[in-house]
């Protein structure tokens, strides 16, 4: 487990960690930033959006459960138990 606020994830592992996903769905929708930015309707470019990640640990859409390729986000209970059944 890692506490993004103590520790952010850089922009590497960024990279890594979304990989060939969609970037666009590591974003907080209800941060600040993504709201003051508009970028529902003006999504930032990949390298932007891990850049601003990077910056501002808060933009990034949390809690995210990760195994292996597997990526679970947001808080979802039902889903954890299933999730941690199936492998």
């Amino acid at each position: 487990m890692r506490e993004i606020n103590q520790a952010p994830l850089s922009a590497r592992e960024l990279d890594e960690l979304i990989g060939d996903r969609d970037y666009k769905e590591f974003l907080s929708t209800r941060n600040e930033l993504y709201r003051e930015r508009n970028m529902a309707e003006h999504p930032p470019s990949r390298a932007e959006a891990i850049r601003l990640i990077a910056q501002h640990p808060n933009l990034l859409r949390r809690p995210l459960w990760i195994r292996g390729k597997d990526v679970l986000f947001g808080w979802k209970p039902d889903e954890y138990g299933k999730w941690a059944k199936e492998k």
